[in-house]
């Protein structure tokens, strides 16, 4: 596949399961850990697909995720949201803010693989 995708996610244990199941499916994975520079990072090197945690030290990832559909770069990217918390309010602020899904953590591995792979097919 050889697609890129930027994981940005601050919990050691999902950063590391997520990189080794879609670095097994081919993709490379570049991580990044806090909300304060994200949409800086993500604009200076735009990846075919970014996951993106809700709950991240300096800034949501509501607030990444409004901004990255404000500019023009990132408008149409991918994005697989992540939270902890899965209540319904959670989901809906995520799609107002332009997420392409939204997946509830703990996740299963087969399932983080089909969500990814349907949204850079689409």
């Amino acid at each position: 596949m050889g697609k890129r995708v930027l994981l940005i996610e601050d919990e050691p244990n999902i950063i590391e399961a997520i990189s080794f199941i879609l670095s097994r499916d081919g993709w490379s994975v570049a991580t990044h850990s806090n909300g304060h520079d994200a949409v800086g990072v993500v604009l200076a090197n735009p990846p075919e697909l970014l996951i993106l945690d809700v709950m991240l030290p300096g800034k949501s990832g509501f607030e990444i995720l409004r901004e990255l559909r404000d500019a023009e770069a990132t408008r149409d990217m991918p994005v697989l949201m992540l939270t902890a918390r899965g209540q319904t309010k959670d989901r809906e602020m995520a799609e107002r803010a332009g997420a392409s899904r939204f997946m509830t953590k703990p996740f299963s591995n087969a399932d983080v693989i089909d969500v990814v792979r349907e949204l850079v097919a689409t």
